[in-house]
């Protein structure tokens, strides 16, 4: 039986507080005088009055004996009544007179028979994605209380949501056994029998814990990831169930073990062990992306340590060349004494301190890392890894989760050109086709593409340095959700969580009434649901960024064909612009489920505060609902990425163009 502190059944806490007394036990003076009137002795007005009181609480009639003593005394001091005057209703026919008028004075109604249809059908219905007997329950209590209906006992409650959950999954069972056919049912049913060469079972393996994620167990887990992939194509078996199911049947199947397992029914285990099996695979899937996360995330840090150390290296050097520089400027200074004799004394002081060939190959070396670029010391580390990252990609299926997916072309072009040891490859095709022909490698940063192009190479790009790029990139968007792997868990197509627009359509009218909008406006579908479009007629799109570095950036060729000029009213996120709030910087697919789950749960956004009013709204800034935005930029910097410029609308009757 269920446990009913699990549930919002209404019941009596073992401590009634005074606040508790006061808010919800003190009658009115109007439900005095209706109870008054109803009863005239002392013991009637006192057991009517808590009766009601009980009521308005709990929605039913719970017995005297559970009702807390000190509620009664509390409600006898309302009354004035004395000590010694003990509730009492009277004889069975006054006792539900009574209740019938306390039913009709809250609107409530009796009838058990139809409550008990509600339960059942809320129950069937809340099932289908709950597992737990306490949620079914919680629904069933929702469902009567918008009924008027006065609340069936707990013990009818927790059969009928017994009876209606083991219904429910059974004819899951069997939808799941079904679509197995016979191959799959014969691979499922082997798990509990075959045993592997360390002498368990594959089923074992299959619940035990992965270890982390280290670049070292790459072999070991992709050879577990071929062997469960080996079982079925678990995605298609279990098309339609809640994942919340699969998560509750997959940890009834890891709770056991073999043996146990194999005295269920036939098809529950099978449909079991399918759902483990998913699990499993969903998790394989997971442990490599985290591999190559944390190991480009690796990669990336030693290069910044590299690009330290030979700053601290050329520290003495970048002394030296300031000292040189000084006596130079000393001996040209006009207002020095013998200024004829300055040249001569001025090239005497670049002769000695090592000539003009070793002075200017110094400043070269100085200047080649004089800024936070890191980026050109990257395919360093890179190296070791290359052959490991190929077929780590190549083992997972990836996706754009949004309309730009130039990090994926540009993976399959570093793949079509993975066989060649050349130092430059030809540039990836434009992401617009007959564009820009660098538009391939805008998602990079500027360093990354001075760090991987030539001015005596156009059209072409280094290959070790391309190929760290593209990692690198690769797994950025993999961290923040703009790519997905088919078949995760955590590392899942977040938009798939989301409700289709198609069901969102019928509950426009009460959201749009909620929020203050006319719901009937035709663009209101477009404020809450925005589409690609080049531009938003009377607004103006203002960017607000976070540092110089991010501002856009247009290469030569884009620059020249491109007609759309940056407003001048642009500004920085620094001097407060556009600070109406809320304004939604991005959306990320969270990597934690819910409830437990291994499904990834839809996107949350970061809101960002106001400290200034704009008339217009503010837009999102997220891969798959403002991807207007990045088609107006096809050249600029990733506008997913934190520090990017945004769009904001100020109400400005402006376009773009």
């Amino acid at each position: 039986m269920t446990s009913i502190e699990r549930t919002a059944y209404p019941q009596f806490k073992r401590l009634t507080s005074a606040r508790v007394l006061h808010v919800f036990f003190t009658p009115t003076a109007d439900e005095i005088d209706w109870a008054q009137q109803r009863a005239t002795e002392p013991q009637a007005l006192l057991a009517v009055v808590a009766a009601l009181k009980c009521f308005q609480k709990m929605a039913r009639f719970p017995s005297w004996q559970e009702i807390p003593q000190v509620v009664v005394d509390h409600v006898r001091r309302c009354l004035g009544l004395a000590d010694e005057v003990q509730p009492d209703l009277g004889p069975g026919r006054t006792a539900k007179r009574h209740r019938s008028q306390i039913r009709a004075r809250q609107g409530v109604i009796y009838d058990q028979s139809r409550a008990r249809v509600i339960a059942a059908e809320a129950m069937g219905k809340a099932a289908l994605a709950k597992n737990n007997p306490p949620d079914l329950i919680n629904v069933a209590l929702e469902r009567l209380i918008e009924a008027s209906l006065e609340l069936p006992g707990f013990t009818t409650l927790d059969e009928t949501a017994t009876r209606i959950r083991a219904r429910v999954n059974a004819e899951i069972f069997s939808r799941i056994c079904e679509r197995m056919g016979t191959d799959g049912r014969e691979r499922l049913r082997a798990l509990l029998s075959t045993t592997g060469p360390d002498g368990r079972t594959l089923f074992n393996r299959l619940k035990k814990l992965a270890q982390r994620a280290s670049w070292s167990r790459f072999r070991k887990q992709a050879a577990y990831l071929e062997e469960i992939d080996a079982l079925g194509d678990t995605g298609a078996w279990l098309e339609g169930i809640a994942p919340s199911k699969i998560a509750d049947f997959a940890g009834e199947a890891d709770a056991q073990d073999a043996d146990t397992l194999s005295r269920y029914d036939p098809v529950k285990t099978l449909a079991l062990l399918a759902c483990l099996a998913h699990t499993a695979r969903m998790r394989a899937r997971d442990d490599l992306v985290e591999m190559l996360c944390k190991r480009v995330a690796g990669n990336l840090r030693k290069a910044r340590a590299a690009l330290e150390d030979i700053r601290e290296r050329q520290r003495t050097v970048g002394e030296k060349l300031i000292g040189t520089y000084r006596t130079v400027l000393e001996h040209l200074d006009p207002d020095g004494g013998e200024v004829a004799l300055g040249v001569e004394r001025a090239v005497a002081a670049v002769q000695q301190a090592g000539g003009f060939s070793a002075q200017l190959a110094d400043i070269e070396s100085v200047a080649a890392f004089h800024g936070d670029n890191y980026e050109v010391l990257a395919h360093r580390f890179f190296a070791k890894d290359r052959s490991v990252m190929f077929d780590l990609v190549a083992k997972l299926e990836l996706k754009a989760t949004s309309a730009d997916d130039s990090v994926l072309v540009a993976l399959g072009h570093v793949r079509a050109h993975e066989g060649l040891r050349r130092d430059f490859i030809p540039l990836p095709p434009p992401i617009d086709g007959a564009g820009d022909p660098e538009s391939g490698i805008m998602f990079g940063s500027g360093n990354w593409r001075r760090a991987i192009t030539d001015r005596r190479r156009p059209g072409m790009v280094a290959r070790r340095q391309f190929e760290a790029m593209v990692f690198a990139y690769l797994a950025e968007e993999l961290r923040t959700g703009d790519i997905a792997v088919v078949g995760a868990g955590e590392y899942a197509d977040w938009s798939a969580n989301l409700l289709p627009w198609s069901e969102c359509e019928p509950l426009r009218e009460s959201f749009c009434a909620q929020v203050g909008r006319p719901g009937s406006s035709p663009t209101c579908a477009s404020r809450i649901w925005p589409r690609p479009r080049a531009w938003i007629p009377a607004m103006r799109a203002t960017p607000i960024w976070s540092s110089p570095r991010t501002a856009p950036r247009l290469s030569s060729a884009a620059a020249a064909n491109s007609p759309w000029r940056p407003p001048g009213s642009w500004r920085r996120r620094s001097s407060g612009a556009c600070l109406s709030g809320p304004c939604w910087r991005s959306w990320r697919a969270p990597r934690t489920g819910w409830a437990g789950t291994a499904i990834s749960g839809p996107p949350r956004a970061r809101i960002r505060r106001s400290k200034r009013r704009c008339s217009g709204m503010c837009w999102p800034s997220s891969p798959a609902a403002s991807t207007w935005g990045r088609m107006r930029r096809p050249s600029t910097s990733r506008a997913s990425r934190p520090g990017s410029f945004r769009w904001c609308a100020t109400g400005t009757s402006t376009s773009p163009s």
